[in-house]
């Protein structure tokens, strides 16, 4: 198919899905969950076995969902400048979790005020905005602030260090803090939050972004109940008098309960959106902004939190990039579907950008899978490759194109430096390096990352080639 049908049937594709929605008179509703360091295998309809997740799986069942979805990064904050700006790693201003001061104390690295964001684009066109949970891109009266980069509301922790602790001094209500003094159970009131706004702006298009913190440690839930004689346990015990994670004596049936409490914030959403007549006309996203972690206790081997995949999260091996992801749309996905099409965070950006009419965004990585959603155009293009970069443990960098992978460790070591090579297709769980069979794969390889890879005056290493 050449270039040129493809930008046609975009257009038509584009017109189409606007023609739908002048004849409803509304533009669909959004409404993401994304979860925190929650595993790919940690949700029923990925395979999980111990754990419950029936609203989740229902959302699988009635829609469409994606096998081959890769996050924005490893670990928090760069994973949600992806998802938001449309950048991979190579390119986004935030690459790393870094922090930041300004004149209101430290924060996360924040974004510049020329960085656009799903939430400016949906704003502009006349949606309510909201993001509730951790943010992790700016602190307050910084220009990544979230009132700052489109968004109407905010509740919760701006300073993702912060959100480490369920029970808090403080949360943030758009940049002034709320005083909780550790006596109140963080997610429990961010939920609510999120569920008001939804319940405010329910006569208008918006986009609400529940980025809850749970499964993150610490290992911290008030009512264990549901699996506390479930599984056998290992007490973790923090001996750390100066910080770390929280003792936690059944960090397994904590770390379940966490799961089965989103779970159940997602049945909570769906049923205010039916109460409300706007279920039918809303995009419902499900996904976590990284692979699993494995601290505070938590044993991702004994849930198989990771499913196939090899790594965690912090690594670049598929444990540690790939993400659950569904996508719930009754006006449009009418029956259930699996995708093994790859698709990526910084996808998320082009795809409302279309969705909405809005002018393409050139200044993006991603591409748009709106016609995975309505099965109507051509299919998206395919990614000429999904490239990392990561600036903790060394420095890693890796690219995956046509099912070959290469992982570069050490980045910032060159005497140290590491080279594996895997090919997916025949190898899901990187368990054969290829480096030495296959030399000039990983030379061509080696070459594309680099030039995947641009100059950050904040982020850097010692390996430039």
């Amino acid at each position: 198919m050449s270039k040129s049908t493809i930008i046609l049937s975009t257009l038509l594709l584009s017109n189409t899905i606007g023609v739908m929605a002048q004849e409803k008179n509304e533009k669909p509703n959004i409404v993401f969950v994304l979860a925190d360091d929650m595993g790919i295998g940690d949700v029923g309809c990925y395979g999980q076995k111990k754990i419950k997740t029936p609203n989740i799986d229902k959302l699988a069942e009635q829609g469409l969902l994606f096998t081959n979805h890769y996050c924005g990064s490893t670990v928090s904050a760069p994973s949600r400048c992806s998802l938001l700006t449309g950048k991979h790693t190579g390119h986004a201003y935030i690459r790393g979790n870094k922090g930041a001061d300004s004149a209101e104390g430290h924060f996360d690295l924040h974004l510049p005020a020329n960085e656009t964001t799903v939430a400016e684009i949906l704003k502009e066109k006349g949606y309510a905005t909201m993001c509730v949970g951790k943010w992790g891109l700016g602190g307050p009266k910084t220009t990544g602030s979230p009132i700052n980069k489109g968004f109407d509301y905010f509740f919760g922790y701006l300073n993702q260090g912060a959100a480490h602790r369920y029970y808090p001094e403080y949360l943030y209500e758009n940049e002034k803090k709320v005083m909780l003094n550790k006596k109140v159970y963080s997610h429990f009131l961010i939920m609510e939050k999120g569920l008001n706004f939804i319940r405010e702006h329910s006569e208008q298009p918006f986009f609400a972004y529940f980025a809850i913190t749970p499964p993150h440690a610490d290992l911290d839930y008030p009512n264990l109940s549901e699996y506390e004689n479930e599984f056998p346990e290992t007490p973790f015990i923090n001996k750390n008098p100066n910080g770390g994670f929280k003792t936690q004596m059944k960090p397994k049936a904590a770390y379940a309960s966490m799961v089965s409490e989103i779970d159940k914030n997602v049945g909570q959403i769906i049923e205010l959106l039916k109460e409300k007549g706007i279920w039918e006309n809303t995009i419902f996203i499900f996904s976590s902004d990284n692979g699993v972690h494995r601290v505070g206790g938590h044993d991702p081997d004994f849930f198989n939190s990771n499913g196939p995949f090899r790594g965690y999260k912090r690594d670049l091996y598929e444990g540690g990039v790939r993400a659950p992801f569904i996508i719930n749309w009754p006006d449009v996905i009418k029956t259930k579907r699996t995708t093994d099409h790859i698709t990526t965070f910084w996808d998320f950006l082009p795809t409302v950008a279309e969705i909405v009419g809005a002018a393409p965004i050139k200044d993006t990585d991603g591409i748009s899978y709106l016609s995975l959603l309505t099965e109507k155009g051509p299919k998206p293009q395919n990614h000429e490759y999904i490239y990392y970069e990561f600036y903790e443990q060394g420095g890693k960098q890796s690219i995956l194109k046509d099912g070959w992978k290469l992982i570069r460790l050490n980045m910032s070591k060159p005497e140290k430096l590491k080279e594996e090579l895997y090919y997916l297709p025949n190898d899901i769980g990187e368990e054969n390096n290829l480096i030495r069979q296959k030399p000039q794969k990983a030379a061509e390889l080696r070459k594309l990352a680099m030039s995947a890879h641009t100059h950050s005056k904040h982020f850097n290493w010692k390996i430039r080639k």
